[in-house]
């Protein structure tokens, strides 16, 4: 009696091996082509670099640093630090590079007109001002009231802070921005001393927002507006941030922060970020307009 032979199962069969490659197969050009398309076209600004940094407020310590202590704000020289910036630099007519959009790619809508409406409301920045000498630093919401004195870097191209025994005044970086000139303006001032708050104690303190003004020599006034503030320690201090070139004319306020040793002085560095909202004439000048 002849043998019967036995069938395949099913999922032994040519037939669904041949249907099951191509499905398969099908299956991982289909993903390829869709992860190929969902990479970003575009680099965003690197960790660190000036387009994605937000900064805070910093100071110094005087006497409550101890003699012999480190009471400079953490950063080296600001110079440098602005001049390796590379901020990105307008074309000779005036406006800024052609973006994708004039390469070729679909233009962004035009605006509404409700759009156009608070674009005019908008105010407009301020011009920079022509260079002069700062003479005196104000900020009403933490009550300063300070006399500016000029400082530059010393033999370690670092920024001192004003004499200890000056704890009320500030200093301004004279080899930088003078007040609501283009770039990037500093100031510097105590955070404490052996018997209390210095210059700049209430530092930390100041909020988006808030007006910062400082007097020039020729009478009129830079007003800045702040806009962060943060704090950083001293071996990780972001120079090109704090420094570094911007398009508008900005201001860097820097004092003291962190921990607190006997030996060593402070950690740290609060520093305050701000820009030029406002410019004000001479009382004068303003009179006979």
């Amino acid at each position: 009696m002849a043998r019967r032979r036995r069938r395949r199962p099913w999922y032994r069969r040519r037939a669904y091996r041949l249907t099951r490659t191509a499905v398969l197969a099908a299956a991982l050009v289909v993903v390829g082509v869709r992860c190929d398309h969902e990479r970003p076209g575009v680099d965003t600004a690197a960790p660190g670099s000036p387009e994605a940094s937000e900064v805070q407020s910093a100071g110094t310590g005087s006497g409550a640093g101890g003699a012999g202590a480190d009471s400079r704000p953490g950063p080296t020289d600001p110079g440098a630090a602005a001049r390796e910036a590379s901020p990105r630099q307008p074309t000779p007519s005036g406006t800024e590079a052609p973006t994708e959009s004039a390469a070729g790619s679909p233009s962004p809508p035009p605006p509404s007109p409700a759009d156009k409406e608070k674009a005019a409301k908008r105010p407009a920045a301020p011009r920079p001002l022509p260079r002069s000498r700062a003479t005196r630093l104000v900020i009403p919401y933490i009550g300063v009231d300070a006399t500016l004195i000029d400082l530059r870097l010393d033999s370690e191209r670092r920024l001192p802070a004003p004499p200890e025994d000056e704890p009320e005044v500030a200093g301004w970086y004279a080899d930088g921005p003078s007040p609501g000139e283009q770039g990037t303006a500093i100031a510097v001032g105590h955070l404490d001393t052996n018997t209390g708050p210095a210059v700049f104690g209430g530092l930390g303190e100041l909020k988006r927002g808030k007006r910062v003004e400082v007097r020039r020599a020729d009478g009129r006034t830079a007003v800045y507006k702040v806009d962060a503030i943060k704090s950083y320690e001293k071996d990780k201090f972001p120079n090109r941030e704090v420094y570094g070139v911007r398009s508008r004319p900005e201001l860097r306020l820097i004092t003291c922060g962190g921990n607190y040793d006997r030996r060593t002085g402070y950690s740290g560095n609060v520093v305050v970020f701000a820009h030029l909202a406002a410019t004000r004439e001479p009382r004068a000048v303003a009179d006979k307009r």
